[in-house]
């Protein structure tokens, strides 16, 4: 090794810097350089969505079911037991009632029990950025990247809405695995591995929507059978019928057996109250939104490129496309599945062969590593300096506190303040259960709120002998209390309208009873 030549920059502070130095900050950044070079594209884009998504955090926490969705989980932690009868409201308590978000309303109130509301907040943003990643890892293995990138990105944009800590956002990446699992089969001319079926098992128990995974296995075996050479097709065709069978059973390991399966069924009976339910309602073009721009890209990037779909997959795409139209919760099926299912056709006509997966070095693993905990670092960090809550529009503390001052116990309260209630331990009138209180008490509630029908209101009043009212100040009802004989506004705020009956502040109401909560 040659001689160190030193130079001295400043005698009286004693700095030196030698060539050997420089050497070696070189040969550190070029390793740093290397580490980071290693670290895969896919880890980058989660790492970036989950920060994203955390930052943003209290828009997680918009939707008031969140409140009782976290309730339930608790109470499942504290008793030992799984929802079998309503127990959080007057009007239906006692009343058959089962949770078939048992699972994710567990990891949410774990996740609030470790870290309060940025507990929440942390598993519904990592779920998401799982979800969306999975995607853009799929497509990349196929496309280019910024082919890749560009899908991924109008994914997240199409589901944007749809991000809220509630249990639909924790299956997301398993949608995306099944259905994953089950297109290559179908690509591949094979029925699906076992294996796949933990992921339905797994479905089952986070949320509802499982019915629609089962439903998905009949197209994709159509397809299967309808590719296979004609010699092969009753055996294929036997394959992937054992696969929907064994697929059907494992949806039945959950606390509720077989009535799990039958449980979606209560949401689709609801007939016209789901036109008034917003995730239910149909797709609104009357602005131009992210579903109208990806949809027109689509139709003029094929116009362009001249891309052409196999006829099943078309039929997928469109039906896809269907469900998104008739209720916009189904708009993040189109934008995770539809993706998957156009990405063999598309890479061939696009000239992208399938890229081989590169092996993974022990300096790969450990850059990833420094990445995952740098990105669990800044999330701890931001929780400590940041709070999170859900919106004071959905949680009406000064309204309680009056209520509770009045000791009020039957209140006909807002939907959107029934999870509140409940997480306060308040029996409610209603909340976003809409499945146990079915369509004509739904739009009965809504008619009487929206003073549709005056004789309604009063009749909910005396049948359900309401001694209080939490409504928002834009109800109409609020109008018509502020001058019916025998109630009186006791408190208002710009989110909340409370009205007692004046008989109930003397003293002389009738008694009420509740079944204990």
């Amino acid at each position: 090794m040659p001689a160190v030549i030193r130079s001295r920059l400043d005698s009286q502070s004693g700095f030196t810097m030698s060539i050997a130095d420089i050497d070696d900050t070189g040969v550190k950044r070029g390793a740093i350089a290397e580490a980071v070079a290693q670290v895969p594209v896919w880890l980058w884009l989660a790492a970036g969505m989950f920060l994203t998504l955390f930052v943003a955090g209290n828009g997680l926490l918009g939707d008031s079911d969140t409140y009782w969705q976290i309730a339930v989980g608790q109470s499942i932690l504290d008793h030992h037991s799984f929802p079998q009868a309503d127990s959080f409201s007057f009007t239906k308590m006692g009343e058959p009632w089962m949770s078939s978000s048992w699972l994710s309303q567990v990891l949410f109130a774990g996740a609030y029990g470790i870290a309060g509301w940025a507990g929440p907040v942390a598993l519904a943003a990592l779920a998401i950025a799982a979800a969306i990643t999975l995607v853009f890892k799929t497509l990349a293995r196929r496309l280019s990247f910024a082919y890749a990138f560009a899908v991924a990105l109008g994914a997240f944009l199409l589901t944007t809405p749809h991000f809220l800590a509630r249990p639909h956002v924790l299956v997301m990446p398993v949608i995306v695995l099944w259905a994953r699992g089950l297109i290559a089969a179908a690509d591949d001319r094979r029925a699906p591995p076992l294996p796949l079926l933990a992921l339905i098992v797994l479905w089952a128990n986070l949320h509802g929507s499982f019915v629609f995974g089962i439903i998905l296995i009949a197209p994709l075996a159509l397809e299967a059978v309808w590719n296979t050479e004609a010699a092969q097709r009753k055996v294929m065709t036997l394959r992937w019928a054992g696969f929907g069978i064994c697929a059907l059973i494992a949806t039945c390991i959950t606390p509720y057996g077989w009535d799990a399966l039958f449980a979606a069924r209560k949401i689709l009976n609801l007939g016209e109250l789901l036109t008034v339910i917003s995730e239910w309602r149909a797709a609104d073009f009357s602005q131009f939104g992210a579903l109208e721009g990806c949809i027109l890209a689509l139709i003029g990037g094929a116009l362009y490129r001249g891309i052409t779909l196999p006829p099943f997959r078309i039929l997928f795409v469109l039906g896809l496309l269907h469900m998104a139209l008739v209720h916009v919760r189904n708009i993040e099926l189109l934008a995770l599945l539809a993706p998957l299912a156009v990405v063999g056709p598309l890479s061939v006509q696009l000239g992208q062969a399938s890229s081989t997966r590169a092996g993974v070095s022990r300096i790969s693993i450990a850059a990833s590593a420094v990445v995952v905990m740098i990105a669990a670092a800044a999330a701890a960090t931001l929780a400590a300096y940041r709070p999170f809550e859900p919106p004071v529009q959905q949680s009406p503390a000064g309204a309680l506190r009056v209520l509770k001052d009045k000791k009020a116990e039957r209140i006909f309260n807002d939907v959107m303040f029934g999870g509140y209630l409940i997480w306060n331990r308040m029996p409610v009138f209603i909340d976003g259960r809409a499945e146990l209180y079915g369509e004509t008490f739904g739009m009965n509630f809504r008619t009487a709120r929206n003073l549709q029908d005056v004789g309604l209101l009063l009749s909910l009043l005396e049948t359900h002998r309401i001694d209080a009212t939490l409504l928002p100040p834009s109800a109409a009802a609020v109008g018509l209390l502020d001058r019916l004989d025998g109630w009186q506004r006791v408190y208002a705020d710009e989110n909340a309208v409370v009205h007692t009956r004046k008989a109930a502040i003397s003293g002389d109401a009738f008694k009420i009873g509740i079944a204990p909560h």
